[in-house]
């Protein structure tokens, strides 16, 4: 394990493997080990870098006033990209909400990236951001103020990781290393270390409360154009013939085609795809070209309101 610190708070970051470079972000709320049955399919072709949000997994809070923003998050995966050392384009790979984390770094750093892979990503067809984020804000840190209090996450953290997990996973019936539990692979003294903490309930109640936000700071973003690489959409079926599946699948459809993206379903699937289908999630990855490095140095858009 190796702690960097970016913009003064220490990082969490893993790196594994060998070869082109990928980066894989957790959605909300989510850990590293999230990633564990993925590693090992892509560890030999590719190095794969890892990393906690503040307040997430292993990494420090963030300071109490500061809350996620997009441009924020696309920032944050360029400075984990710098401190494993990371030269050359990465394909980045994003779950759930880190989805719109990585598609705004795609945007805002096309030299640094090589690829785009969105795994059962977020989807916002016409966001709204908070009418009142002060207010919001105060109320969610008071929030998380008052379960801290209480007890909550030293209680029941860990207990609620596992219900949460268990909800939405459904098992896809192959035989992997990882089906050793039913429905958490993870460890869990990871999961004690990780969920016990007051940094985590506030981490992720701030992702929580600002998802609306960053949902339509994206929007704004997609006025600029994606670099020409390869994107790809991989979106969860638990039940491909049921009619809450098909609602979805056809959001993330839509999507794959607003990104000019290959379009790709893993079932059957929940949302934590890397759990049920990790040989999906590689193979999304491991299919997308390599693209050589372009000439030049980083160049970093700025994104205007």
């Amino acid at each position: 394990m190796t702690f960097v610190r970016i913009d003064g708070i220490p990082h969490h970051v893993r790196v594994d493997g060998t070869g082109p470079v990928c980066l894989l972000s957790t959605g909300l709320g989510m850990a590293w080990f999230d990633w564990d049955p993925v590693v090992p399919l892509l560890a030999p072709y590719r190095t794969v870098v890892r990393f906690d949000r503040p307040g997430l997994g292993l990494s420090a809070p963030a300071p109490a006033r500061a809350w996620p923003t997009l441009t924020g998050e696309a920032r944050r995966i360029a400075r984990v990209l710098d401190a494993a050392g990371v030269r050359t384009p990465a394909t980045v790979v994003g779950h759930s909400l880190a989805g719109f984390h990585c598609e705004a770094f795609a945007r805002l750093y096309p030299r640094r990236t090589a690829g785009l892979v969105l795994v059962d990503s977020s989807v916002e067809e016409a966001p709204r951001p908070s009418r009142a984020p002060a207010l919001r804000n105060t109320a969610t840190r008071a929030c998380g103020t008052l379960l801290t209090g209480a007890g909550l996450p030293r209680a029941l953290g860990p207990l609620l990781r596992r219900t949460a997990v268990r909800a939405v996973r459904r098992n896809g019936g192959d035989s992997t290393p990882y089906d050793s539990t039913p429905y958490d692979p993870a460890p869990y003294d990871l999961v004690r270390r990780a969920y016990s903490t007051s940094r985590f309930l506030r981490a992720a109640l701030a992702e929580n409360a600002t998802y609306r936000d960053q949902a339509a700071e994206l929007e704004e973003l997609r006025e600029q154009p994606l670099p020409d690489v390869p994107v790809t959409v991989l979106a969860a079926a638990a039940h491909p013939g049921g009619k809450a599946s098909r609602h979805w699948l056809d959001r993330q459809e839509r999507l794959a085609e607003r990104l000019g993206a290959t379009f790709r379903v893993s079932a059957p699937a929940g949302h934590l795809v890397m759990l049920d289908r990790p040989q999906d999630v590689a193979a999304a990855i491991l299919d997308e070209p390599v693209r050589p490095s372009p000439a030049g140095q980083e160049e970093e858009r700025t994104h205007r309101r």
